[in-house]
């Protein structure tokens, strides 16, 4: 209906838009003051080829109109393979305190990244409830890391609020839950999330992931 804007540039929906889209979600984002599946939405059918930006606008491509008449499956599968092979940003973007992303030569391809996270959501059990600590489990012993940084140098450049004492360089201060693991939640909570490849129990906010805490700047 033309009430979608996305930028031309950075590809991302608008504030305007991300309200508008959780404004139509069937049973509203995830959170009430967070928007997760709304922000995605736009990204995802884009990716996917089924709407395309024209004049700041998001509109319908034929592909798209066509879509409208699959079945929703087939068509949820076809945006979670494109997703893996275009995605239209880096995922790691949105963990947004981690800072010193947009420097040149630190983050590795987000492609290869995303496609590891991808082996490791098919090798989960399916009809069964696995908690993120086991997934973690399993991604690490099967070598299905997302390797965020290109190399050691790299991690220095990475840090919470200050570039100096904030570093994620320091011994002990890139664990693989910071990085790697922030990483596949994102990919997972954000994308198929969305798209409903997995479900995603809430739980009560007590004994939340505290494993930044001890770095410099995550208090």
């Amino acid at each position: 209906g033309g009430e979608l804007r996305c930028s031309e540039k950075t590809h991302r929906p608008s504030a305007a838009t991300v309200y508008v889209v959780g404004s139509l979600l069937a049973h509203g984002d995830f959170y009430r003051e967070e928007p997760i599946a709304s922000f995605a939405w736009p990204l995802l059918v884009r990716a996917g080829g089924l709407a395309k930006v024209e004049g700041g606008r998001l509109r319908l491509t034929a592909k798209g109109r066509t879509a409208l008449g699959k079945p929703s499956a087939e068509v949820i599968r076809q945006l979670w393979q494109r997703w893996l092979s275009c995605a239209l940003i880096d995922e790691f973007s949105r963990i947004e305190q981690i800072k010193g992303q947009r420097a040149r030569n630190v983050l590795s391809s987000a492609k290869t990244r995303r496609q590891m996270v991808a082996a490791a959501l098919a090798s989960c059990p399916a009809d069964e409830w696995i908690s993120v600590e086991a997934l973690f489990a399993t991604m690490r012993r099967g070598n299905m890391s997302p390797t965020i940084a290109r190399n050691e140098m790299a991690l220095w450049k990475l840090y919470l609020v200050d570039a100096h004492y904030g570093s994620l360089g320091y011994d002990g201060f890139h664990r693989w839950e910071i990085l790697e693991g922030r990483y596949t939640l994102a990919v997972l909570f954000e994308y198929a999330g969305t798209l409903g490849l997995l479900d995603l129990d809430y739980v009560h906010p007590r004994g939340a992931r505290d494993d930044f805490q001890d770095n410099w700047g995550g208090d």
